[in-house]
């Protein structure tokens, strides 16, 4: 008979562990897809309401900012900033945002954490989620930044990739409303290298705004059909443009442009160069669009002068003093350009913020 009950003892022993179990990998599952929602790793998770709340958010924090009131109203969570590319204005933006809203930051460069190399990404995000309450990642792969947001189980934000940069995205939005008091019935152009993240970004984010988008780039470098088909998915009534054509800028109200190579990219400079100079922004370009109205962003850093390092060695090979902008271009719209970046920071703190309300 006690043989019987040791039995059964044990048989309900097992049936409670494998609940028990089983319960545990659901909760967690629900706990990870609960920090994905909480995330900031692609516009197209995002709404066309939801985009504009940030953009009204970021607006808000940048008047708490100039009338100095204190907004500490995330006092005492910790965040890790991971970078695998180094940055200006995305980790200062992220510092001062953090600390502005009370949080304690952490920095982790690419020299100082084995994200990928002696240790997986999913490995890194169970150890940083279990320390940190939401993590910055600015690196090279999409999947990486996802990878983080779902398995960390806090909130993750994506500082920028290869395929997309979704927190210059509220920052240039949010400029462009304080430009032109609105974004119905805008349209914006993007001059250059079509493929790169910038144009990927403002494509779809445009597409989900409703805001007109032109992508003016040689055909070799314009969009990949799968994020053109993303942008036709989710777009709320914009017009989409993609052509080699200059005379496209005819009556925008802003010209956007990026470098030419992005960070880590492998190509023929020279090529590169012959192929993008007739999409220079420049005063005839500028004078193109027939709108005395026009402005010029840039997500920088810009390629103007010879005041940098990488500017002299492209003079040096190249004869170029000026790539993407020109330097009377860039300092005639630097009080817009400028303001663009200062507003990195008020919109991230809009973006963490929001994470966690």
């Amino acid at each position: 008979m006690n043989n019987y009950f040791i039995f059964i003892q044990k048989s309900l022993d097992k049936v409670y562990n494998y609940a028990r179990i089983r319960y545990i990998i659901q909760k967690e599952k629900v706990e990870r897809s609960m920090a994905y929602q909480d995330s900031f790793v692609k516009e197209i998770d995002f709404t066309k309401e939801e985009l504009l709340n940030l953009i009204d958010l970021g607006l808000k924090f940048k008047s708490l900012k100039k009338e100095k009131i204190p907004h500490k109203y995330l006092e005492g969570l910790n965040i890790a900033l991971i970078f695998e590319k180094t940055s200006t204005r995305t980790r200062s933006a992220f510092t001062v945002a953090g600390q502005d809203l009370g949080m304690n930051v952490t920095y982790l460069g690419s020299s100082e954490i084995q994200l990928g190399k002696k240790e997986s990404v999913i490995d890194t995000a169970k150890v940083l989620g279990s320390m940190f309450d939401g993590i910055e990642y600015r690196g090279f792969k999409q999947e990486d930044v996802e990878t983080l947001a779902e398995y960390s189980g806090v909130p993750v934000w994506n500082g920028l990739t290869d395929t997309w940069h979704p927190t210059q995205m509220i920052a240039d939005f949010m400029t462009l409303k304080e430009v032109f008091g609105k974004l119905e019935g805008l349209t914006i152009a993007y001059v250059g290298d079509g493929r790169n993240n910038m144009a990927n970004s403002l494509l779809v984010t445009s597409a989900i705004l409703g805001v007109n988008v032109k992508i003016i780039a040689p055909a070799s470098l314009q969009p990949e059909t799968e994020i053109v088909e993303l942008a036709k998915q989710h777009n709320t009534g914009a017009e989409l443009t993609i052509t080699d054509n200059l005379d496209a800028v005819k009556g925008v109200d802003m010209l956007y442009t990026d470098v030419w190579v992005s960070m880590g990219e492998k190509v023929d400079f020279k090529e590169r160069i012959d192929l993008l100079l007739p999409y220079q922004i420049n005063a005839e370009l500028v004078e193109k669009t027939e709108n005395p109205d026009v402005v010029v962003m840039h997500c920088l850093p810009a390629f103007h002068d010879l005041n940098t390092e990488i500017g002299k060695e492209i003079f040096e090979k190249y004869g170029l003093s000026e790539l993407e902008i020109t330097d009377e271009i860039f300092q005639k719209y630097s009080s817009v350009i400028f303001r663009e970046a200062e507003n990195r920071m008020h919109s991230i703190k809009a973006i963490i913020y929001n994470s966690f309300k």
